[in-house]
């Protein structure tokens, strides 16, 4: 019998190793088979050691586990017929120690598929090995054994290398365990081990040792000998002593070089402490700095919403510090006066920045419509399995690209009249392809224009008739019917089943809109306003600036995101949530200083070692978030009246979130039934309105 074998059989249970005998039906339906399955579509083959008298269902929950897919998505066939999950292998004819093949499939291959855990090319050993062990004299019996694989990494344990061929062999561990001795049950001491055994034995001298002395009848010369002088007798004491004063010597050096290099480690570690204060305030310099900068830029040539937002809750603020220094200062005739004169500053403002903002919508409505031909005209592309960007052009994408460059010839400011002609004709042969109104109309214009050429008319004359062609032709391009490739880049579904769906009834302009025009809040309501709408009620009214809350929430998702990656709550707040936190619950201002810069504002967490929520959270400055993280403990670090506080806001926090169901699954075990008789809950825009009013009449 070989080494495999010896060990294969020592591993083995005892009714394995045991000849064969009559067995019961209990015996047969725990003998194992090997269950070949083969997973459709893919192919791949599964191979595991299954007992027969066990049902299908159990089969399906260990290759279930295997996959890591869920076990009621799994279908298992033999000879194109679905097997129950009630019967068993022993029922459909398998024999003990033989082989079947068994098909598994998906119910849902879309969202979970059947794919082996391990790669076929870097797994090219067997799942289910068929030993051959030696039971009696004459008589084998064959085992199925089921070959483990551990995640860990065997040890090395060393090998040699051929001198020739360069080849290296390593010695193999083996992966059966070894057998354990059975237990006695009782603790078993060697009085032997732990007793001394003392033998007396005498000892001889190798030479016999004897002397020379002076006698009658004997001289012995003393011509080599030396006279001896006995030095000063040392005492114990003395040289205890002095082995004591030299030992506290050493020490005194030994303790003096330790007492350095303490110091030094001290001295360094201050070194390394003040750089990393002074970086971080460097950082925070730097990064208010940059705010300010911003900011700054931001007023001066503003290019999106939120900088127009910033620009009139700055005209607001300066309207009311205007109105209250007049009121304040004036009486009668003259404050009605400066009030018309205020009057007027405001609207010349509000035309200035109307003017502006023209402008930047042009512009940027330039860029979109050049974005939006790149995007439809860029082929198609997909990372091969070698890592390279492989590029691939549609018959869609390059008439997508055409269509791009013909509207870039007919939009170039100057050109001659020979080349506009030619761009004309070239427009006008590609849109008559299809017979249609919008086609029709292209070239009424286009032949409207030729003739105008023809006529010597000026091209500044001409401009609008040429924006009303390029017009015309934007819309050509983005008709799916005459650019294919556009259909995906659509933001309204072509498919009027979807349109159904997806659109809502804005309250304010009264019409049918995607639900991407809203802007819901983390309980996935839509509001009653579109964005638009929104954003013109914000201009006309109460003209907030709500890129701080935004900026708050951008840097709470990075720290949370680099804490924790299982953190789920600040990405499903958005920014009115975040506004409702900072404006009704912590009152914009911080915990600790009571500062009221928005733009210096952070949202950290209460308990550092729970995750972040808006009942474990605290609103602080910059400054104050690197002491307030390094407390451990922070009951024991703050007052009382501090921590009920925080904790009352907290409950504050609780009860409105509570209400939206995507937020309330979230809840910690704390539960929040004892706020019923303590707080009451608004809606977020009434409790927003109000505080805005209270500052208001507070600052009047």
């Amino acid at each position: 019998m070989t080494v495999e074998e010896a060990g294969a059989q020592a591993d083995l249970p005892d009714e394995m190793t045991q000849p064969k005998e009559s067995k019961t039906p209990e015996d047969v339906g725990n003998s194992t088979a090997t269950v070949k399955v083969v997973l459709v579509p893919e192919g791949h083959v599964m191979t595991a050691a299954f007992a027969i008298g066990l049902s299908i269902q159990e089969l399906k929950r260990h290759l279930a586990a295997e996959l890591r897919v869920p076990v009621e998505v799994l279908q298992v066939s033999l000879d194109g017929r679905v097997l129950e999950e009630q019967q068993s292998l022993m029922a459909l004819g398998v024999q003990p120690h033989s082989s079947t093949r068994l098909e598994m499939s998906s119910t849902d291959p879309s969202t979970h598929p059947l794919r082996p855990l391990r790669p076929p090319e870097q797994d090219n050993m067997p799942d289910v090995i068929t030993v051959r062990v030696h039971t009696d004299d004459e008589a084998f019996q064959e085992v199925v054994v089921e070959i483990e694989r551990p995640r860990q990494q065997k040890a090395f344990l060393g090998g040699y290398r051929h001198r020739e061929t360069g080849a290296e062999y390593h010695h193999a561990a083996t992966q059966t365990r070894p057998k354990r001795r059975p237990d006695r049950g009782a603790v078993v001491f060697s009085r032997d081990t732990q007793t001394v055994e003392l033998k007396p034995q005498t000892q001889q001298c190798p030479v016999d040792v004897s002397t020379q002395m002076t006698g009658i009848g004997c001289y012995v010369s003393c011509m080599s000998d030396k006279m001896v002088i006995p030095s000063n007798y040392v005492t114990a004491k003395e040289y205890h002593s002095r082995r004591l004063r030299a030992v506290i010597c050493l020490q005194s050096f030994a303790r003096r070089w330790l007492a350095l290099q303490a110091v030094n480690q001290m001295r360094r570690e201050r070194d390394r402490r003040l750089a990393w204060l002074e970086l971080q305030e460097r950082k925070r310099r730097e990064e208010k700095e940059e705010q300010l900068r911003d900011r700054r830029q931001r007023w001066l040539s503003p290019q999106r919403r939120e900088d127009f937002n910033l620009l009139y809750h700055a005209l607001e603020k300066w309207r009311r510090e205007e109105e209250e220094q007049i009121n304040s200062s004036l009486r009668g005739a003259e404050r009605k006066a400066a009030l018309c004169s205020l009057l007027e500053q405001e609207t010349e403002l509000i035309a200035a920045i109307g003017r502006h903002r023209i402008a930047v919508q042009s512009n940027n409505y330039d860029k979109t419509i050049r974005n939006f031909l790149d995007k439809s005209a860029a082929p198609h592309r997909w990372r091969a399995a070698d890592g390279r960007l492989i590029e691939m052009d549609s018959q869609h994408t390059i008439r997508a690209r055409e269509l791009k460059d013909l509207y870039n010839n007919v939009n170039l400011p100057a050109v001659s009249q020979e080349q506009r002609l030619h761009v004309l004709m070239t427009l006008k042969h590609t849109v008559k392809e299809h017979e249609c109104q919008l086609t029709r109309d292209i070239v009424d214009l286009i032949d409207r224009e030729a003739d105008l050429m023809s006529r010597r008319v000026k091209a500044s004359n001409l401009e609008g008739l040429r924006k009303r062609i390029s017009t015309l032709l934007l819309q050509y391009i983005k008709t799916p019917a005459f650019n294919p490739e556009v259909a995906k880049l659509l933001k309204v579904p072509q498919n009027s089943s979807q349109l159904k769906n997806g659109m809502f009834l804005c309250r304010s302009c009264q019409r049918h809109l995607p639900s991407a025009s809203f802007c819901p809040p983390a309980g996935a309501r839509l509001s009653g306003q579109c964005q638009d709408c929104t954003r013109l009620d914000n201009i006309a009214r109460t003209r907030d600036d709500f890129s701080c809350y935004k900026n708050i929430l951008k840097r709470l998702r990075g720290e949370e995101q680099q804490l924790s990656e299982d953190a789920k709550i600040p990405f499903l707040l958005q920014v009115e949530d975040v506004r409702y936190l900072v404006e009704v619950v912590w009152a914009s201002r911080s915990a600790f200083r009571a500062s009221s810069d928005l733009y210096n504002l952070v949202f950290v967490r209460w308990e550092r070692k729970r995750h972040w929520s808006p009942w474990n959270c605290i609103l602080l400055s910059k400054d104050e978030t690197s002491a307030h993280l390094e407390v451990e403990d922070v009951h024991k670090a703050y007052e009382a009246t501090f921590i009920r506080s925080i904790e009352h806001k907290h409950m504050l926090a609780r009860r409105h979130f509570s209400q939206i169901p995507v937020m309330a699954e979230y809840l910690d075990s704390q539960p929040a039934s004892g706020l019923t008789n303590q707080l009451f809950s608004r809606p977020i825009t009434m409790m927003i309105k109000h505080a805005a009013g209270s500052r208001a009449a507070s600052a009047h």
